[in-house]
């Protein structure tokens, strides 16, 4: 990333489209935004440099007292990497959750999604009724993409639904899941006065 800077030293200053503008025709107001923005990006790019920084420093740190728990604790290492830990006295938390990102394999999700079409498009009882309006809400899409909460929301009704074709469409939703990325979140909390724990915040947008 290569921040530059328009300056009085230069002969021509460049505008979006690449032509060159003599000095003397750039007014005040130009000047004064092209020095804002160029202390605004180098300040942004100097914090975004610390939090990268910060981020690998406390997955450092994390990994290690991960580890020696679980070998102090003799159990296996075998985990998604969820973890909470604390100091001493409790006044520090410090969180790693780790979110995977679902996505269906279209082929599998296409043959669960007709399983349960053919299901709800025969006679509608009060029952295949109540099916059908949980079948469309899960397919319902937005942006051209599913709800993978509302589709893997149809399995916890497995037991109340007895017909083999539903019990057939579910193993093909799980067919279907891939997790191709994870995300790996840090929360640092500290008890307030009052005890309770407050988060460290590291959301620019949220501060």
């Amino acid at each position: 990333m290569n921040i530059t800077k328009q300056t009085s030293k230069d002969k021509f200053w460049k505008d979006e489209s690449g032509m060159e503008i003599p000095f003397g025709r750039i007014t005040p107001l130009e000047k004064m935004k092209e020095a804002n923005a160029y202390t605004l990006a180098v300040s942004a790019k100097k914090i975004h440099d610390n939090i990268k920084d910060f981020k690998a420093h406390i997955s450092k740190i994390c990994s290690e007292v991960f580890n020696a728990v679980m070998t102090e604790k003799e159990k296996s290492k075998v985990t998604k990497g969820n973890f909470t830990w604390y100091n001493t006295n409790g006044s520090i938390k410090i969180e790693v959750s780790i979110n995977e990102q679902i996505e269906f394999d279209g082929l599998l999700i296409e043959r669960a999604k007709q399983k349960l079409m053919d299901l709800v498009g025969e006679s509608i009882s009060a029952d295949k009724a109540f099916i059908k309006g949980l079948v469309l809400g899960a397919f319902e899409t937005s942006k051209g993409k599913l709800d993978t909460k509302k589709v893997l929301g149809l399995k916890k009704h497995s037991e109340r639904i007895k017909d083999k074709r539903f019990h057939e469409a579910m193993s093909f939703i799980d067919q279907s899941i891939r997790r191709p990325t994870s995300k790996t979140y840090f929360r640092v909390w500290v008890k307030n006065d009052s005890g309770q724990y407050e988060n460290i915040d590291l959301n620019f947008s949220s501060i």
